[in-house]
């Protein structure tokens, strides 16, 4: 199991460029399924999520042709079994998204309950009432999901009872080739459910009103197949601007997408950032302060983003004054205030709130990554901290960030992957 040795204290400078994705490229795999002919999906960052949404796809026996720049084709038709399986599903919760498309396109589904991240209770209730809606007969057995739709789906009117972006889009997917319309209410907002639903309607569906809380399908009878190349990664995008942020430094990320960040870019002008932007990139300069404390609330988009918090919480062990982060969204997302007081943080938990008083350095120190974001968090305090810090279970942030060193690298930082 691989480790990230960084030795702290660098101020970084440097231009970085991001990728895809991966949160809109997962469902939009999951939507070549949907398609009749083969569909091609590209910009799909180089991660081990993506790397298995394929492998799942494959073990369906479904024809792959992938080129040298991870451009993905996929011609479903060529599908054999409609198994979702317990030892790829457990790795990535969101293989739950091949079960919408493969029952509406097929009528048939087995899906293993999905594992992932352990950031709280993500019940999939949501997703099997919103199929059971549309006529779906749904067994949940043995660890499996169970679903069969014989004469096809139908259209209905579903209400989600909390927001859920991975809901949404399973049921915004199988409600494309479902008879009549389908009206999805208190739907997910996020860029990547608009990302998702734009690929669709490339393919022939006709999807309304995506970015809003209600979301309209009107089912079609097919897809047909098309290119589509996924929006750029926002929680990338955000990871490396709060990097330049705590380094007191400069930084511009390229191949981005502004628009997609305004709740992050307004908290890192808080903190005394000079942001700039264009059409596909934006600039960070600190001009070498120190930041100040910010307050975060964590809520669903356009809102500020759960998994931008980790981040912005290692921001504010740094900075001048005290900052209070309430998290909304998952229940457990504050694993990473103990790993940071390891490193001299100030934080106080009660409850979903950590109370964070920035102080003048963090020391290295060996800390051990517990989720994705989480990770990210402790490799920006890293950053900054005195002497090396050492991080350990970083198969957790490969699964978000695509060759996170080499970019840091890129940008002036001393960091390094070693093996265990």
């Amino acid at each position: 199991m691989d480790k990230l040795i960084i030795t702290g204290g660098r101020q970084l400078d440097g231009e970085v460029r991001m990728s895809g994705a991966k949160n809109s490229a997962l469902p939009v795999l999951a939507a070549t399924l949907l398609a009749s002919e083969p569909t091609k999906v590209c910009n799909l960052p180089h991660l081990q999520d993506i790397t298995t949404m394929i492998e799942l796809l494959g073990q369906m026996g479904i024809e792959l042709i992938i080129d040298d720049k991870l451009n993905v084709e996929v011609d479903a038709k060529t599908i054999k079994e409609f198994n979702a399986p317990y030892e790829l599903v457990k790795t990535m919760r969101a293989s739950i998204l091949v079960l919408g498309p493969m029952l509406a396109h097929f009528g048939e589904a087995h899906v293993s309950l999905p594992g992932g991240c352990a950031i709280g209770s993500r019940p999939v209730d949501i997703h099997l009432k919103g199929l059971e809606a549309m006529g779906a007969e749904i067994q949940v057995e043995g660890g499996y999901i169970h679903a069969f739709a014989r004469n096809g789906l139908h259209g209905a009117r579903y209400v989600m009872d909390t927001v859920t972006v991975t809901g949404t889009e399973n049921l915004m997917m199988a409600a494309t080739l479902a008879r009549g319309k389908t009206i999805l209410e208190n739907a997910a907002r996020e860029p990547e459910v608009v990302d998702l639903a734009n690929c669709l309607n490339r393919m022939g569906a006709d999807v309304q009103g995506a970015g809003t809380d209600t979301i309209i399908i009107n089912g079609v009878d097919k897809l047909h197949g098309c290119e589509y190349t996924v929006i750029p990664d926002r929680i990338e995008t955000g990871t490396y601007l709060v990097a330049g942020a705590i380094t007191r430094g400069r930084v511009k990320v390229k191949n981005t997408a502004p628009d997609l960040l305004d709740a992050v870019l307004l908290k890192l002008q808080d903190a005394g950032a000079h942001i700039s932007t264009g059409a596909d990139w934006i600039e960070l300069d600190m001009k070498g302060n120190r930041p100040r404390a910010v307050n975060i609330r964590t809520a669903p988009y356009p809102a500020f983003p759960t998994d931008m918090q980790a981040q912005f919480t290692a921001l504010n062990c740094v900075a001048e004054g005290t900052g209070t982060i309430i998290e909304t969204i998952f229940e457990n997302r504050f694993m990473h205030a103990s790993e940071l007081i390891r490193m001299g943080a100030h934080i106080a938990l009660e409850g979903n709130t950590a109370i964070v008083t920035g102080v003048e350095h963090l020391t290295g120190a060996p800390v051990m990554a517990t989720d994705l974001r989480a990770s990210a968090g402790l490799v920006l305090a890293g950053l900054v901290a005195n002497g090396d810090t050492r991080v350990d279970r970083i198969y957790h942030i490969d699964r978000g960030y695509e060759c996170i060193e080499e970019k840091l690298q890129m940008l002036g930082a001393q960091i390094h992957r070693v093996p265990s």
